[in-house]
């Protein structure tokens, strides 16, 4: 089985449109989150004070264009360990066929 290979010049410019989506809302301008990109998957951690803002943060960057997934590693009151757990887009699901 073949698995996509990660560009970094790809990646690089998703987590800048994410960074971007980001700031654009005022609602998680301010927040400490980190971002990282691999193969089209984004990487959140960090802090937010609401189980909302948590959720927000992981909807804005699942609208991005190019994002196939997000692993929401958010400390948030309320909301699940954060753990490994990962949300893969419906809208660009991967199988071996379509990248052989």
């Amino acid at each position: 089985m073949m698995f996509p290979e990660a560009d970094p010049t790809v990646d690089e410019r998703l987590r800048d449109g994410i960074l971007q989506a980001l700031a654009l809302d005022p609602r998680t301008l301010a927040l400490d989150i980190r971002v990282g990109v691999l193969s089209g998957f984004a990487h959140l951690a960090g802090k937010v004070p609401s189980l909302e803002l948590r959720t927000l943060t992981e909807r804005i960057v699942s609208s991005v264009p190019g994002v196939r997934g997000v692993a929401n590693r958010i400390e948030a009151p309320g909301a699940p360990s954060p753990a490994r757990t990962v949300h893969l887009s419906p809208r660009d699901e991967w199988s071996p066929s379509r990248h052989e």
